[in-house]
């Protein structure tokens, strides 16, 4: 047999240095997920011990802890702030490694994590699995400087790959990180078929189960549906969750220019002031809310859904409205969680008003309603709240409860959130400032 010729080792060789950057780019992202999440809660218990010992104490954490994160996200990490999907969307687009560097990189994942868990550890209403999606894609993109990727597998494969991993990790969730990065991240078909993403999220997967162990994001429901009245209840929560959720996006894209003009001079001029003018705000909603806006809303989301322990009063209301002042001030920080738990509160109130089938049936309907009606991606809505909950029996009326909630949504606002935000990170749209996503 002849020897291998010195120009095909030398390809084989570099193949096989990629495969093993991107494999460890794909280990790093779930490690640093679990890390994230593990970060989160202890942030937030922080947040939830000082309020237990001191009940003033959100009125001066809230402000000072917000108005400091400002401050260090546009002293140090520009381009961290907001979701950080729209950051990777429009990373997807950008035709130069500089343009993409400005949104994607491993300083801007520092950045996105450390004050994220300051926001929470404040009081803020935000949620970490948005950033996920940010950090995986700065981490796989970043890998290029490492091996001699192809230009196509820095553009598009790698920074879809990581995101696919941020989500898959977060919510341990693998198929809805394949799902999102179809879905929300890229329409096209050779990015569907890409088994360098689901590469990617089998590895992030892997590692959080690795470390953290298998479970589901909110606990195994039983539900059991009772056919038609059940159907039903997916109409309901289908159209009430859905334009909601449209409701919910358009406040978002709007916002800060409904803002009074003495509140819109002063978010540009002296944004960490406007932070703490927000953190006031925040603290108030958490005192009508018995603290239960703060945070994530994952505990609250939990109680309703297992125990039927509803929060407090208007708890949907007062938690969406914590979530856009929380996003007004421009730190890092998601809305998947928070929206999953303003969704869980509809789903609670829908059940007290309208009883036509068992109470989990209706909560995890509107979740994925409300949250199919925020993001306006369907598939993404269905996987991610059948894979949190581990409950396969409401397949169908979860199916019925998106497609209506989506068409629902598109009622109230016809642009999708994240893509909508992620044209201010494109070329013409800079003279906006990042710190309006």
């Amino acid at each position: 047999m002849s020897a291998m010729h010195p120009a095909g080792r030398y390809m084989a060789t570099t193949e096989w240095r990629r495969r093993l950057v991107f494999w460890g780019g794909a280990v790093a992202t779930g490690a640093v997920a679990v890390l994230f999440a593990l970060g989160s809660e202890a942030a937030m218990s922080v947040f939830r011990r000082a309020c237990g010992s001191w009940h003033w104490w959100p009125l001066v954490a809230t402000p000072a802890g917000l108005a400091l994160c400002v401050w260090i996200t546009q002293r140090w990490f520009p381009g961290s702030e907001g979701s950080g999907i729209p950051q990777t969307i429009a990373a997807l687009g950008l035709a130069t490694e500089t343009e993409r560097d400005r949104v994607l990189g491993l300083r801007i994942a520092f950045g996105k994590i450390l004050v994220t868990l300051a926001a929470l550890a404040s009081g803020a209403s935000i949620g970490r699995e948005g950033p996920s999606v940010q950090v995986g894609a700065s981490i796989m993109h970043s890998l290029r400087r490492f091996a001699r990727f192809p230009a196509v597998d820095v553009d598009r494969g790698l920074i879809l790959a990581g995101g696919a991993a941020g989500v898959a990790a977060a919510f341990n969730t693998p198929l809805a990180g394949v799902v999102f990065a179809i879905e929300e991240l890229s329409r096209s078909f050779e990015e569907r078929t890409s088994g360098v993403i689901l590469m990617a999220v089998i590895l992030a997967g892997a590692t959080a189960i690795a470390l953290v162990g298998d479970y589901t994001y909110f606990g195994s429901t039983s539900t059991s549906p009772t056919g038609v009245a059940t159907l039903a209840a997916a109409a309901l929560c289908g159209v009430c969750g859905g334009l909601l959720g449209g409701a919910f996006s358009r406040a978002m894209l709007s916002a800060r220019m409904r803002l009074p003009a003495p509140l819109r001079r002063l978010s540009s001029t002296r944004p960490v002031l406007f932070a703490a003018t927000c953190g006031v705000l925040l603290a108030a909603i958490g005192f009508l809310s018995d603290g239960t806006t703060f945070g994530t809303g994952y505990v609250e989301a939990r109680g309703i859904l297992q125990e039927g322990a509803y929060p407090a009063p208007a708890f949907a209301l007062l938690k969406a409205l914590a979530t856009i002042v929380s996003y007004l001030t421009g730190i890092p920080g998601g809305i998947f969680a928070p929206s999953l738990a303003v969704g869980a509160g509809i789903g609670g109130e829908l059940h007290a008003w309208f009883p036509i089938a068992p109470a989990g049936s209706v909560v995890v309907l509107s979740m994925a309603a409300y949250f199919a009606g925020v993001v306006q991606a369907p598939l993404t809505a269905l996987v991610i709240v059948l894979e949190m909950t581990n409950d396969r029996a409401l397949m169908l009326p979860l199916m019925a409860a998106v497609l209506v909630g989506r068409a629902a949504s598109a009622v109230v606002c016809r642009e999708p959130l994240y893509r909508s935000l992620a044209q201010r990170f494109l070329p013409g749209d800079r003279g906006q400032s990042a710190r309006d996503d």
